[in-house]
Formats: C-alpha cells, structure tokens, sequence
C-alpha cells in the first residue's frame, strides 16, 4: 500500500518504521529538513519536505495515489487540515492525531464532519492501559480484546511459584481456573507452549483469563495481589490527567496525588481534577517524594516529558518501597537493557499508537473486508496477539480445531461468542461472528485464514 506518513516526530517515526517493515511504500513528509533527511536515510524511505498542510506539498508526496495518509504533526489543527485537504485532492483514507483535551468531546463531530478513518491519541491510549495496570496491579502489561471481554495479561514467575515444574496440560485441574498460558518468554527465547511444557522461575508470561479468574489465578502463582489504593503521579501531562479521569469514570477506590513542578499547570489539574491531590512541587525532590508518602505508596507512575528523569525516579521508587511501578519511556529504544531494570511496567506511548494504525492497515489489505478487530506487539515485536471476527469462509467455521492444520507458532486462545468466553479445546469449532484470539511468533497475519499450514503440492492427492 502507498502511505503518507506527515510528521518526523516519536509517532510518526515510529509509525513509518512499523509500516515500511511490513512491505509498504511509506513517504514522509516533515518542514525540518534536519529531521527529515535522518528518518530518509535510517528507514531507507522516500522524503518529502514541506509543510503537510499545503496541497502543493501533499501533490509532491503523491496524495493522488495514496491508500492512507496519517498525519501525525504535534499541532492538532495541522493534522485536521492536511487530513482535510488530503481527503479532497486523493480521497485516500486518512487518520488523524488528535491530542488536545479539548476535543475530547467533539471526537465524534470531528470524525464525522471531516471523514476521518481514525483519530489517534497517544495519551489517552497510554492513560487507559495505565489505568488497567493500576486495576490488575500485579501485571506488567494488561492487553484487553473484545472491548475489555478477555484480558492478555503478562506477569513474571515468582522464584518460589508453587505451579513451576507442573506441566501445562494439568493447570486447569491444579488451579480450578480457566487459564490459558499463551506465552512464554525465557531469556531471548520465545515459546508458544504445549501442554507438556512448563513454568521456570522468572519466566516473563502471559496468559489470557476473564477477568473474575484474573486475582485468583495470581493467588495460585504466589504474586502477590493488593489492591491499589494510593499511588503517586509524578508530571502532570495529559497522560495525568486522562488517568484521573479514567479513574473515576470506573468508580475506583483510588487516592490520586499528581506532583508538578508548573504551577500553572497545577492550578488548572486542581481546577478540573477536584477528586485528586495535585502537589506542586519538583518530582525529583527526594524530601518531598518521602513527605508525600513514597514509602508507603501502593503505586508509583513516572510520566514526566524525559526518559532519563522517568527511569531514575523509578528505580528510586523501587528502592524505597514496594509499590507497583509503571515508567513511560518515549524515546529511549534499548529494551533489552530497561529490560533488565526494576522499571516496573514500561509504557511506549508512540508504540500503542502504531499497533492501532498496524490494525487498521492490515483490515484495509484483507481482500475479504476488515478481519483484523484488535492487535498487540508482545515480547519486545517478536510475537503478535490477534483478535479476528470469524467471517463466513467454510475452510475455517465449523471444524474442529483437533481436524485443522495450524502453522508453527500459531495458538489460539480464546473464543467470545455471544458474551460467552470459550477457552478452546480439541473439539471446539469456530462459527460466523465469533471472536478469536490468535497469539503467534509468525508476525504479519491479515486474515485468519493466514493461521492455517498451507498445504504443499505434493502433499495434495487428487482422486482418479
């Protein structure tokens, strides 16, 4: 597909690398030459400078021929005017990031009124997976399907665990549960497992479970599961304060205290946020983190606008106390070194963003429409979750999983039919509108029909 990427930022990078590695043309479109000429040579992909909100700049980067155009500038009004014009000179589908609060509210209108494929909001997308790590505070990454129906949860085996030795295939039996191990990451070795493999200690895994068995299934590995009832925000971004309102949109028992060191800034989060302490004051200040109960916190979040500031304070955190980490890193890529840091949950805004347009752009190429319904990067990209709806393709719908032939790599995890979650055994089938989720180290699956092993020709055998 031909992709116009505007915009040379943390997003739009990120964007056009995720994208030029699944086989796109992607052009890019920047006024900072600088910047530009960097993202041309590191991603080997054409460059286009100019402003992205000129039609002549947008003809120059072939608006007329492209299949999507992202505009993902830091200025709202930029990014709603190139879509604009881009939507009038190509008619490609366009996408939109949108990040001022203030048009929270007029999502919809503005979707609508300019004919928008998707409004992207880093903040607000990073918010919301923090709020599901502060409900589920024992996990390192929570990654919801079917609107919040089934949750992917990744955890780290405690040392003492008493499921470790046990093979997989008696888990059901051992816990009572309705668990599912889905991955399994052991140093630089991912594994899909069987049900003959299992648990090592520190073990990074994950696991799918409807959410009431989600508590008790922590209980049986040995994690510890305290509910989070204070924690600590240091910077008061719009993350912040999309996590406040989160908070208490889902009616949690949470005290929020939210550190700035802008008063202005904390005037106004005091002003729209009257539920949460806000504290003005410098979020490196070690007298003031102790003072303000950082010994004691349940959770900790270092969303400052630096890496460097968020890893520290972090790891300070970590020392201090036993609280539930989470550390939002924008820039800093060596995630084989954070890896090894006590960073707790780790947050890429610009990442979650880039799995949503992924999504989207696989549905687009899928020949039989949109297939793809959600999608997640586990194990630092190595390996994908899916969910798909089940379309009418009588090659896949009401043949049991034990009769079909799936790739290498490829497990599926679970069924929603109907509200109904179905934890997939040998004699189970999957029927038209369900919802499958597909977890693989095969990255790049468009359609659900890319689960199944191709037969070879010589494995055909033709009837005389």
């Amino acid at each position: 597909m031909n992709i116009i990427v505007v915009g040379c930022g943390k997003v739009g990078l990120t964007l056009a690398d995720q994208l030029n590695k699944e086989g796109h043309d992607i052009t890019i479109v920047d006024q900072d030459e600088k910047v530009l000429r960097h993202a041309v040579d590191f991603l080997d992909i054409m460059g286009i400078h100019g402003n992205g909100a000129m039609l002549q700049t947008l003809r120059e980067a072939g608006v007329q021929n492209a299949d999507v155009l992202i505009a993902a500038t830091s200025r709202d009004e930029v990014n709603m005017l190139c879509c604009l014009f881009a939507k009038k000179e190509g008619n490609c589908r366009t996408i939109a990031r949108i990040r001022d609060p203030q048009y929270t509210t007029e999502i919809s209108y503005l979707r609508d009124e300019l004919n928008l494929a998707m409004v992207i909001n880093p903040d607000m997308a990073a918010a919301k997976e923090i709020e599901r790590l502060l409900r589920f505070p024992s996990a390192m990454k929570v990654d919801s399907f079917s609107r919040g129906k089934l949750d992917l949860i990744r955890v780290k085996v405690p040392k003492e665990s008493q499921l470790i030795g046990i093979p997989l295939h008696t888990f059901q039996k051992d816990t009572g549960l309705n668990v599912l191990i889905t991955l399994i990451q052991r140093g630089e070795d991912i594994l899909i497992p069987n049900g003959f493999d299992a648990l090592e200690a520190d073990d990074l895994m994950s696991f799918i479970a409807a959410p009431k068995d989600v508590s008790k299934f922590f209980i049986k590995l040995g994690v510890d599961y305290t509910p989070v009832r204070d924690c600590i925000i240091v910077g008061g971004g719009r993350i912040s304060y999309y996590i406040a309102r989160y908070i208490d949109e889902m009616h949690l028992n949470m005290r929020l205290k939210i550190i700035d060191s802008n008063k202005e800034r904390c005037e106004y989060l005091a002003d729209v946020l009257p539920d949460s302490i806000i504290i003005n004051g410098d979020g490196i200040d070690a007298e003031l983190l102790k003072k303000e109960g950082i010994e004691n916190t349940d959770a900790f979040c270092s969303l400052t606008g630096f890496d460097e500031e968020n890893i520290m304070l972090s790891l300070y955190a970590g020392k201090l106390s036993d609280a539930r980490l989470i550390t939002k890193i924008n820039r800093i890529a060596f995630e084989n070194v954070t890896n090894e840091m006590n960073l707790g949950s780790v947050i890429y805004p610009k990442q979650i963003v880039a799995e949503s347009i992924l999504r989207y752009v696989r549905a687009l190429e899928n020949s039989k429409g949109s297939n793809v319904e959600t999608l997640y990067k586990l194990a630092d990209g190595k390996a994908e979750a899916l969910e798909f709806k089940v379309l009418n393709d009588p090659d896949l719908i009401n043949i049991p999983f034990a009769d079909l032939s799936f790739k290498q790599g490829v497990l599926i995890c679970g069924i929603i039919r109907q509200n109904k979650i179905i934890t997939p055994r040998g004699s189970d089938v999957m029927k038209v509108g369900d919802r499958v989720i597909v977890v693989t180290t095969n990255t790049g699956f468009n359609d659900l029909r890319d689960i199944l092993e191709v037969k070879k020709e010589e494995d055909i055998h033709y009837e005389l």
